[in-house]
């Protein structure tokens, strides 16, 4: 076996491990030496301090991010215990569901790595020059522990850019038919592996679907519905759906979703959701519960005063749309949208409509995501569930 590469860091870079961040930025790295791109290396400080091993990028800004503790360099045993304990922790946290995310990345002490699973399917992102190395191992060790019909990745997303990684998707191992039907919380939703959005599903919402149905009643409006989950969950507690997304290709399948569980007062329309909020408040128009559910409208900080006016839009016509007494379930899960600023635009969209919304739940992204401490990145979805007071 070659020896390990070092990668010295900074004092600054030192003081990040210290406060539990896992990423050392490039202007934080002092040396290294003989690294390549996608190497497991060992950080060490200047005075030849061990912090552990890190995957090293040369592309990224992102140079480091650790994903082991001093001792020995992490090995193939090591990653399978680590797979194992993602594993282990999802089996006491998820019920009711064949589909959830098996691993979160940083939130599982695998930075970069996202594994979703999708009944006997299994869907891989490597985000990093570091994941993407190791890609043949965690289709083997998937094979080996679960032995997965297929395993598919969805290497499709921007980020990989920023690692000089290119675009890929399509089936590593075993044949993946073009439609997935799991079970999420007594709901059959057909999802779309090879295609459609992320890895096939928002599985983040799947604990909020069944928090946003308890609050449920009346007539629904759902925009930006995608697959339909929200809807579908809501079903039961609502009179009537009216389900809106731009993509057809959404809608269709929200459409098949929608026969898969014999709902039939769900109206799916195809529709630039701002457009069909206004026209809708605009003919007087009334709802009992609504759902916002938006792709994510900052993807970096440059772009937030454009994303804080998006989401104050559609916020505003909401709570203009809904009838006193009305429930609204609003999400973000843009991350550099924090849950401050996104009360605060709450805050600001009820007082231009001049109507008092009380807060009753602050939510955020199901526990098979979860939040590691120093790491903030890990906490992204923001999911507040309100009421029209009058």
């Amino acid at each position: 076996m070659s020896p390990i590469p070092t990668v010295i860091i900074d004092a600054r870079g030192a003081k990040r491990l210290k406060q539990g961040h896992l990423w050392i930025y490039a202007s934080d790295v002092a040396d290294t030496r003989d690294a390549h791109g996608g190497d497991v290396v060992a950080m060490q400080d200047e005075r030849g301090h061990l912090y552990g091993y890190a995957f090293y990028s040369d592309a990224s800004q992102i140079t480091l991010r650790w994903c082991a503790p001093p001792g020995p360099p992490p090995d193939r045993a090591f990653w399978k215990a680590r797979l194992e304990a993602a594993a282990a922790y999802r089996a006491r946290v998820v019920s009711d569901t064949n589909a959830y995310r098996l691993v979160y990345s940083e939130g599982d002490l695998i930075p970069s790595l996202i594994i979703d699973r999708y009944d006997d399917h299994f869907v891989l992102q490597t985000l990093s020059q570091g994941t993407e190395a190791l890609k043949p191992l965690w289709v083997e060790l998937l094979r080996e522990q679960f032995s997965p019909r297929s395993i598919v990745e969805r290497n499709d997303t921007p980020v990989r850019q920023h690692e000089n990684l290119p675009q890929s998707c399509g089936t590593l191992d075993g044949t993946t038919p073009a439609e997935v039907t799991v079970r999420m919380n007594g709901v059959e939703l057909g999802m779309e592996l090879l295609g459609g959005h992320k890895t096939g599903a928002f599985l983040d919402q799947r604990e909020n679907y069944l928090a946003a149905a308890g609050y449920a009643h009346g007539r629904l409006l759902d925009a930006f519905t995608f697959a339909g989950g929200f809807s579908l969950h809501m079903a039961p507690k609502v009179s009537e759906i009216l389900a809106v997304d731009i993509s057809e290709d959404a809608c269709a399948l929200a459409r098949r979703n929608a026969a898969r569980n014999n709902v039939k007062t769900m109206d799916v329309i195809r529709a630039n959701v701002f457009d069909f909020m206004r026209e809708l408040d605009r003919v007087g128009e009334r709802f009992d519960t609504i759902v916002l559910d938006p792709p994510a409208f900052a993807k970096s900080k440059g772009t937030l005063q454009t994303a804080y006016r998006g989401y104050k839009e559609i916020n505003l016509r909401a709570m203009r749309l809904l009838a006193p007494g009305g429930t609204l379930i609003t999400c973000s899960c843009s991350y550099h949208v924090s849950e401050q600023l996104f009360l605060e635009m709450l805050s600001d969209a009820m007082t231009d409509v001049g109507r008092p919304v009380r807060v009753i739940e602050q939510r955020l992204q199901a526990r098979d995501h979860p939040v590691l401490l120093g790491v903030p990145e890990t906490k992204y979805l923001k999911c507040v569930i309100a009421r029209v007071m009058a």
